[in-house]
């Protein structure tokens, strides 16, 4: 899978845990080594940074001698280095996004088109409820590819009759990703004839032969016995045949329940302050982790004194709209927005995991620059559409309560008055200082004298401080998220 979060490893791993760093070099170094050997003279390249760790997946895979390896396509899929797989077991697409345009192209049909590319011909494909033209594009490149498609019928289906699946990842989106996990799941057990036969559970796989791969689903659910349950009468009417729900054994469900995925709707709980992380980067995704995040953040028990900030952590990459994704994350009413590249430190030079070698510093920081200015613009356009922004803001240098929010948070006066709601940082580990004012103990305290130029950090400072709860959403980029767990979870880094 990719991209990692805090240590390459993660990319790579074996019932569930990223290879130990023993196994990394021991195969990063054979396989380096075997292609620097064998290298055209001519040309003298090596794969790039991806397509050098895909081959290194896939050599891992086949010396460990894993029965089932689950390939999540890098970007499109056509294209994708990943996508030289002849056989897969069973391939499935996920809800469809806007991403990587410049690669992809600028529509949902071009990037069905692109996601379509894995399908291969006698083999299986599963996808879920997607746009009708996107659909009609996958269900035309199944056809070329003479590739048999199916739709997942809707989680709901599979609790008929039974009491309400628990996810392990939270979010309404992650149902659909639920319900396709168990198609791909159960078309490998058809496949390995694990129909709940004596035996079935105890089975070894043969260590002579090559792993079976299923492309794109990223949970791993166990063997059990498989009951079939009627088709819908509803299949013929619809462009893509619907699969039929069946019987859930006992060690999906806890499959379902059990799964976790660092980065993703996750919550961590440090004191006052809680850090809510969603590596979401798309519009369909933000959407998805403003719902999930006001509704978490909703559950959380109220400070007694109605004292509460919320404050969003936010930066994008490469060429996504972040005006647009900055404008879905307004109605969740931060009280500060804060603005840093993903560099966890102003020098990445001792974290080579969490470098990026295509961005600098200082192109990093003008978008951040960027992004700030938007934010502002934002929330000037909303003054006077909004109940929650009043104006004017300001009255005798105190930030006034905002009634809609039922709260009171008042800054005391100050030298400077608080002029910004948003702050730019040239780094995660300063931004997360800065919010979290020495209330996480993961986190040292920030420096006082002149760590914090702009002139709101002194000022909103006392808001952290003296708030009772403190709700941070971290979110625009995964390798944000993966930026602040490193600092927020040390253990990771282990």
């Amino acid at each position: 899978s990719s991209p990692h979060l805090v240590q390459v490893r993660e990319r790579i791993r074996i019932n569930g845990q990223p290879i130990s760093k023993d196994l990394f070099n021991k195969y990063f170094w054979l396989v380096y080594n075997r292609l620097e050997e064998t290298k055209d003279p001519a040309h003298a390249s090596m794969p790039a940074y991806f397509r050098f760790l895909t081959i290194m997946a896939f050599h891992v895979f086949l010396q460990e001698k894993v029965d089932l390896a689950v390939v999540e396509v890098g970007i499109g899929g056509t294209y994708d280095c990943t996508n030289i797989i002849r056989t897969p077991v069973v391939c499935g697409v996920s809800s469809l996004g806007i991403d990587h345009t410049s690669i992809l192209g600028d529509t949902m049909e071009k990037i069905a088109w692109q996601k379509g590319g894995i399908f291969k011909p006698g083999v299986p494909a599963f996808t879920v409820a997607q746009p009708e033209r996107p659909l009609e594009v996958l269900r035309e490149r199944a056809q070329e590819r003479k590739c048999p498609l199916y739709l997942c019928p809707e989680l709901d289906d599979f609790e008929e009759g039974c009491q309400p699946l628990e996810l392990g990842l939270a979010g309404a989106h992650q149902r659909s990703n639920a319900a396709l996990a168990l198609q791909l799941a159960r078309t490998w057990l058809q496949r390995r004839g694990c129909q709940g036969k004596a035996g079935d559970r105890d089975r070894r796989p043969d260590p002579t032969r090559a792993p079976e791969v299923s492309v794109r689903c990223l949970s791993y659910l166990g063997l059990g016995e498989l009951k079939e349950i009627p088709p819908s009468t509803k299949v013929l009417e619809r462009p893509v045949p619907l699969a039929p729900a069946f019987q859930l054994t006992d060690t999906m469900i806890q499959g379902l329940r059990d799964t976790e995925w660092l980065g993703r709707t996750q919550v961590l709980s440090h004191g006052p302050v809680t850090w809510y992380l969603d590596g979401a980067h798309t519009t369909s995704s933000i959407q998805a982790c403003v719902r999930w995040f006001r509704q978490a953040a909703l559950n959380q028990d109220k400070p007694h004194d109605g004292s509460e900030v919320r404050v969003l952590l936010f930066n994008a990459t490469g060429d996504r709209d972040t005006a647009a994704l900055l404008k879905l994350l307004v109605p969740c009413h931060f009280d500060y927005a804060v603005f840093c590249p993903n560099f966890t430190e102003v020098s990445v030079a001792n974290n080579a995991d969490q470098q990026n070698f295509n961005v600098t510093l200082e192109n990093a920081l003008t978008r951040c620059l960027e992004n700030q200015r938007t934010w502002t613009r934002l929330l000037e356009e909303k003054v006077g559409q909004d109940p929650w922004i009043s104006s004017p803001m300001w009255v005798g240098g105190l930030l006034q309560p905002a009634p809609a929010r039922g709260s009171l948070l008042l800054v005391p006066p100050a030298p400077r008055p608080l002029n910004s709601p948003a702050l730019v940082f040239p780094c995660l580990a300063q931004a997360l200082r800065w919010v979290a004012q020495g209330r996480d103990p993961h986190l040292a305290a920030p420096v006082a004298s002149g760590a914090h130029p702009h002139p709101a950090a002194s000022s909103g400072a006392v808001l952290l401080r003296e708030a009772a709860a403190v709700h941070v959403l971290v979110t625009g980029s995964l390798h944000l998220v993966g930026g602040a767990l490193r600092l927020l979870d040390p253990a990771l880094s282990q």
